[in-house]
């Protein structure tokens, strides 16, 4: 099922501005409900902007309306002859002339939030040359002082999709890097681990061991008792 462009910024809008269900508009973005819900109570999303789908001709007001007076109705994304094959586009990413100078706040958020990101990665998500985003984490771009950090995705420069994937990957692959091999054979199952027997112990029979306990013990037996020295005899305390 084809998705609308920007689907959380268009959620967002659809809960504000609609009376449709969270199931809708859920199924409509391809989100979960409890991510929809999360929305509608300011606990996902913060800070997206909503991105009116019936401007941006991806939903008409009649289909709005349509949905809205039968909560079981599924909402039905217009065609858009532009968006055809765009799930099969390989290649570097063309970012539009509107849009390419929110590129460095897109490229500062990624730098910001997902560190773990390549500049490879990057790159491709934002259609950005390696050299500037360079300049953006070392703080040398011409323009940093008038950069924010805005998310690509209620920019419009990349899909949350992409984004996620890119993210899961870099993660794997650090998590690859920093572990060596024997620290992955070590690592093993709660399961095989509750079953793995019980590792030596230190025999109490070493040489020189015994010496050291009876000396430590002859000296405590030595050591008079503090209360002995003041539980002196009622015939002294008179004296």
């Amino acid at each position: 099922m084809a998705l609308p462009l920007m689907a959380k910024a268009t959620a967002v809008w659809l809960i504000d501005n609609t009376t449709l269900t969270f199931p809708q508009i859920a199924e409509f973005c391809g989100l979960h409900e409890l991510e929809v819900n999360g929305m509608a109570d300011g606990e996902v999303a913060v800070g997206v902007k909503g991105f009116d789908p019936i401007a941006n001709r991806q939903l008409t007001a009649e289909e709005i309306k349509r949905c809205e007076e039968d909560p079981k109705a599924k909402l039905q994304l217009m065609y858009n002859p532009a968006a055809e094959g765009e799930t099969k586009r390989k290649g570097p990413r063309y970012t539009p002339l509107s849009k390419r100078q929110d590129r460095p706040s897109a490229i500062a958020w990624l730098v910001k939030f997902h560190p773990e990101l390549t500049d490879g990665q990057i790159s491709k998500l934002v259609g950005t040359t390696k050299p500037t985003i360079q300049a953006i984490r070392e703080r040398t771009h011409w323009n940093i002082a008038n950069i924010q950090p805005i998310d690509p995705v209620a920019l419009g420069m990349c899909k949350q999709v992409e984004l996620d994937a890119a993210v899961a990957k870099a993660v794997k692959k650090k998590g690859d890097d920093v572990m060596s091999d024997d620290e992955r054979m070590k690592l093993v199952s709660t399961e095989q681990s509750l079953n793995m027997p019980e590792e030596p112990r230190m025999p109490s029979n070493v040489s020189g061991l015994e010496a050291f306990t009876l000396s430590e013990t002859k000296e405590e037996e030595a050591l008079p008792d503090a209360e002995s020295l003041f539980n002196l005899p009622k015939g002294d305390e008179a004296e």
